[in-house]
């Protein structure tokens, strides 16, 4: 069952291991190439929506009209700042001519944007930190069983040696090994992606404040016109 030691390559040592081993190694695989697959989409979206915030705090900053922004903007609600920033307005036009309560109401509609954008920031780091936390037990299962198995074959020959022993350990090992190469980018992928949404969710909501800023001067401006003309 077990491979000679001239034929001991990493292919052929993966062909000879039993099936839950190798059941093991294409469950850790597969969680390999998902994980990479989301470590390249969320790299991008994280880096675009830091882009788009970049550019559109600039825009804000740079405008004395938040409304003629809001027109601009409010067909770009695809995700990122755009849609917190429109809904901040949307309920701001809204309750304006209700009298109190105009900037509560602007308040509690940017925290629900806010927090759907922070349920798009996390999309795909609950399945990082799962692989990065499981890989490495899956992987050492598959060692302890195919390890078990060399030793129980161990037992049907009179005399154990290397070209005995050697095969089913290392294919064994190999099993811990691909749990390894799952694990640890799927690590370094979620505590980086962890870093880089918090620091933007912290970002989204000090827009937030600087928003509900100018519409607070906007509404004191407009009582104080509206007290100057009686």
């Amino acid at each position: 069952m077990h491979a000679t030691l001239e034929h001991m390559t990493i292919w052929g040592l993966i062909s000879d291991a039993s099936l839950l081993v190798k059941a093991v190694m294409l469950t850790l695989l597969a969680a390999s190439l998902v994980s990479w697959y989301l470590i390249v989409q969320r790299a991008s979206v994280l880096r675009r929506m830091e882009r788009q915030m970049n550019q559109f705090v600039q825009r804000f900053r740079g405008t004395a009209e938040v409304h003629a922004l809001y027109r601009e903007t409010v067909q770009q609600t695809a995700g990122g700042i755009a849609p917190i920033f429109v809904a901040g307005i949307q309920e701001f036009e809204h309750l304006q001519g209700h009298g109190e309560g105009v900037l509560e109401g602007v308040e509690r509609a940017l925290q629900v944007a806010i927090t759907e954008q922070e349920v798009e920031l996390e999309k795909g780091l609950q399945f990082l930190a799962t692989v990065g936390s499981v890989s490495p037990y899956i992987g050492l299962f598959g060692t302890v069983w195919g390890i078990m198995n060399s030793f129980i074959g161990l037992s049907q020959v009179q005399q154990a040696t290397l070209s005995t022993v050697a095969p089913g350990i290392a294919e064994a090992l190999i099993a811990t090994a691909i749990g390894l190469f799952a694990a640890i980018p799927a690590v370094i992928a979620y505590n980086r992606f962890s870093a880089r949404s918090q620091t933007l969710l912290t970002r989204y909501y000090a827009f937030g404040n600087e928003l509900q800023v100018r519409l607070h001067r906007s509404v004191r401006g407009h009582s104080s016109n509206l007290a100057a003309a009686a």
